[in-house]
């Protein structure tokens, strides 16, 4: 892996991996979806992509979920599937997001970035423990790598590689 990979977050499959057609790639990326996950996958034409994945940061069950989190990155993955190449073009894409209001609603900025995020938002509740020494728990943990990862593997086990774009068009 050269350095303008490990830039852009691009990943090879292991040696001797045979990929596998696009349909199975966009079908085995398609099946991560599921209730019990922070995050949706879902057709992308009418963003420019094959398939976009995103938090599900606006729906009623997992608004609760993110204000938890005090999650500050909306972050959403635009993927193209090049079978020529066998590869899925990556574009990563994040924009800074804060609650307002009572009940509290998320607002978009106008901050944007480019590239693989990074996100990790975690809490801790300081108590005494049993020597009577202070201690710190954590009782939350967030990380933006949640929504990547999954997409990632499915790709590498496919036999593609994970291409992310930072320059240029997806």
């Amino acid at each position: 892996m050269g350095l303008f990979d490990k830039l852009t977050g691009t990943k090879h499959p292991d040696h001797g991996v045979a990929p596998r057609p696009a349909e199975e790639v966009r079908s085995a990326l398609l099946g991560l979806n599921r209730s019990d996950v922070p995050y949706i996958i879902r057709n992308g034409a009418a963003g420019g992509a094959d398939l976009v994945a995103e938090w599900r940061m606006a729906e009623p069950a997992w608004q609760t979920f993110f204000i938890q989190s005090q999650l500050t990155r909306a972050v959403q993955i635009r993927m193209r599937l090049v079978e020529e190449d066998h590869e899925v073009r990556v574009l990563e894409e994040g924009r800074e997001v804060t609650r307002v209001g009572n009940p509290p609603r998320l607002a978009i900025s106008k901050q944007y970035t480019r590239g693989p995020d990074r996100t990790v938002s975690r809490h801790y509740t300081i108590q005494r423990g049993e020597s009577g020494c202070l201690q710190a728990t954590e009782t939350f943990r967030f990380d933006a790598s949640e929504l990547r990862n999954p997409l990632q593997d499915i790709v590498l086990k496919s036999g593609w590689t994970w291409r992310g774009v930072v320059f240029g068009k997806l």
